[in-house]
């Protein structure tokens, strides 16, 4: 589509704009994280890493860090397998009730998040707390669970759509089975749209605070609930700004790769050859 001198530059401007608008936050975060003051102040009159030293040897800051990664990468264990169960079942089967198990599934993430959390905290207390099971790490990823499984769904599902099932028939024409099918065919083909599903959802459960604060047992804090509960103490600042600026710096290259791995059908491997 051709468009005008003018049009492009309206355009231009209002990227830039919108750019400016969800960036220039996270840049004030990142220069404030080199800040010597103790207090905010701007613009900064010195410079100082001693901010980012304190953060990373501060304790309560790695046991919330560690907190956070079990969390994660269980949530993200039990969506990879949920929903990519799910997706193959609503891609690959019509059946009675396909589209409201669809909609059953992503619901979750539109909730609110205190809504998800007030359910899943009366949940507990209704099944697990009487097999005693309390509240503490393991209900945390469990909660953290219910809304990564959409994020694995959305992206598995939406890269078995767009292969269709012309390639599995032909494998099979051709005398493969079901599981050589699956592993020649079918996993090259989803397997990037799963880890790029996988990373989503890490990011997604590292970063969540509503539901964690609903679920966690007394003793078990995560990053963000660290960052939250000493956002306002004194001299707790510069660290909080340097702790969001290493998050910051540390979550753009996986946000980046699982959007790349997004785009891509996958490379399917030709059944009986070597991967």
């Amino acid at each position: 589509m051709n468009l005008s001198k003018s049009a492009r530059w309206g355009l231009t401007a209002i990227t830039g704009i919108v750019l400016i608008f969800i960036y220039f936050p996270l840049l004030v975060i990142l220069i404030n994280s080199f800040n010597a003051s103790k207090v905010f102040s701007w613009p900064p009159t010195a410079w100082t890493t001693d901010w980012w030293t304190k953060a990373a040897t501060n304790d309560g800051v790695r046991a919330a860090l560690l907190t956070s990664i079990k969390a994660g990468v269980g949530a993200t264990l039990i969506a990879i397998v949920l929903g990519s169960m799910v997706a193959f079942a609503v891609a690959r089967y019509d059946f009675f009730g396909r589209d409201s198990i669809s909609f059953l599934v992503i619901l979750p993430i539109a909730l609110p998040g205190i809504i998800t959390g007030i359910a899943l905290n009366a949940s507990f207390n209704t099944v697990l707390v009487p097999l005693g099971i309390s509240f503490g790490l393991f209900t945390v990823i469990l909660g953290h669970a219910t809304f990564c499984i959409v994020v694995v769904f959305n992206n598995v599902v939406a890269r078995l759509r767009r292969t269709g099932t012309s390639l599995e028939e032909a494998a099979m024409d051709l005398g493969a089975g079901p599981f050589q099918t699956f592993r020649d065919v079918t996993f090259p083909a989803v397997r990037s749209a799963l880890v790029a599903g996988a990373l989503l959802a890490f990011a997604l459960s590292f970063d969540e605070i509503v539901v964690t604060s609903f679920t966690a047992g007394p003793g078990v804090e995560t990053l963000p609930q660290w960052i939250f509960n000493n956002l306002f103490r004194p001299n707790q600042g510069p660290i909080i700004n340097a702790v969001a600026a290493a998050l910051l710096l540390a979550f753009i290259a996986p946000v980046y790769l699982a959007m790349r791995m997004s785009d891509g059908p996958g490379r399917v491997v030709q059944v009986g050859a070597e991967p």
